[in-house]
């Protein structure tokens, strides 16, 4: 007869159990052993400082990570030496699925802003998912999220309008900050201008005119990284590409 497993509840409490991450990281309806299980192999709250690398270009898949807070942005460079941000991640969003394909990282992450990470070991994330099928559901939808927000990052670039592009990225963040249960409407940005540009294919000084546009607009307001939404309705708007409607198209004729 198997002895019973013992749980260190003080452990669990420091871990997944405690985390306001759970439900985005965690399968609907994990029982205490399938817990204990993930708690085994994660290693928890690995400090990171702003700058830092979690991989490089090129690193073998060792891991995957999942900020706790803080925030990260994933980069390539071009043939120029240029960089190039492939993606930003906030926490709960799973980083290191660039390496899936070959077994190699493609790209590197950086941390934003200081923050503290789940460091899961791939080969032991994958043994347990075998073993847990929701786990391994939940892990298939987060890679689907990642190709999900490959396409919008291609959207993005393909808009014409930079006012758009910078819509359509402030509209998506606040999607993803309300996921993690944080306000969408008043957001303090991780990044910087130089990086926004760079994720959306801009000029420094275009992504500035592009935030003034919106703040003369009555859209937003900024105040140096923090960004208040203050017409959800005509940046959504903004963000689909769709005409104004005829009362705006009249007021912009009138000016």
């Amino acid at each position: 007869m198997a002895s019973p497993t013992v749980f260190d509840l003080a452990q669990l409490r420091r871990g997944c159990s405690q985390c306001s991450l759970q439900q985005l990281c965690l399968p609907a309806g994990i029982d205490a052993a399938e817990l204990a299980q993930l708690e085994r192999i994660v290693k928890r709250r690995r400090p990171v400082a702003r700058g830092e690398r979690l991989f490089r270009a090129g690193d073998a898949l060792q891991a995957v990570y999942v900020a706790r807070d803080g925030a990260f942005k994933t980069i390539t460079g071009n043939e120029a030496g240029e960089e190039q941000i492939v993606a930003f991640h906030l926490p709960g969003e799973l980083m290191g699925l660039d390496a899936l394909g070959s077994g190699a990282h493609r790209c590197e992450a950086v941390a934003l802003t200081t923050a503290q990470v789940c460091e899961v070991p791939f080969e032991s994330l994958v043994a347990v998912a075998q073993q847990l099928p929701g786990l391994q559901q939940r892990l298939l939808r987060v890679i689907g999220q990642s190709v999900d927000r490959d396409r919008d990052h291609l959207d993005m670039l393909v808009r014409r309008q930079a006012n758009e592009r910078i819509a359509l990225f402030l509209h998506g963040l606040g999607a993803r900050l309300r996921l993690i249960g944080r306000s969408g409407e008043d957001v303090t940005l991780p990044m910087s201008r130089e990086d926004i540009a760079r994720f959306l294919g801009l000029a420094l000084e275009t992504v500035s005119r592009g935030f003034t546009r919106l703040q003369d607009d009555g859209v937003i307001a900024v105040s140096g990284r923090r960004v208040q939404i203050l017409d959800p309705v005509e940046l959504e708007r903004l963000a689909h590409g769709q005409e104004p409607p005829p009362q705006k198209q009249a007021g912009r004729a009138a000016r």
